[in-house]
This record gives structure tokens, sequence and C-alpha cells, in this order.
């Protein structure tokens, strides 16, 4: 179960990585303004409040070798389990 848990957590780190890796900014809009209907309509305005998110050029980086340690980790999770002989 562990190791499943933290294959996950690093598989997502590297997606998330990679992922801010490909974009400049990301637009939030707020929630308790849209619809559903508001985000498929091209000629709706976006709701009024809206956070602009930029991620600094150390963050995907980070994120990917965080996330590539801990894959590495998950891998020898066993092999450090049954060695403790207890």
């Amino acid at each position: 179960m562990w190791r499943a848990f933290f294959l996950a957590i690093g598989a997502m780190l590297i997606i998330v990585g990679v992922e801010t890796l490909l974009i400049d900014s990301a637009t939030i809009y707020s929630a308790a303004e849209s619809t559903p209907t508001d985000f498929m309509d091209p000629s709706a305005k976006p709701g009024k409040t809206t956070k602009v998110v930029r991620p600094d050029e150390w963050i995907p980086w980070a994120a990917m070798s965080i996330g590539a340690v801990v894959v590495l980790y998950a891998f020898t999770l066993p092999q450090r389990w049954n060695r403790g002989g207890g």
C-alpha cells in the first residue's frame, strides 16, 4: 500500500512539474460568479474575480526532481522492508 501511495505522489509531482514547465501563466476564475455554461459559451464574459498564477522558473524543475526521487524511493521500498529482519 505504501509503495502505491508514494508512486502516485511522485507521478503527480512529475506531471505538475511538466505542466508548469509548459505554461507561462494560468488564470483562475472565481467559482461563485460563474456557471458551467459560461465556460462553454465563447461570447460570455469571464468572472469578475480572477487570479493569475505565474510559476517561478525553479518550480517545474523542483517538482520534477522531487517527483523522480519519490518514484525511485517507491521502487526501493520492498527491498528496504525485507532487509530489516523483523
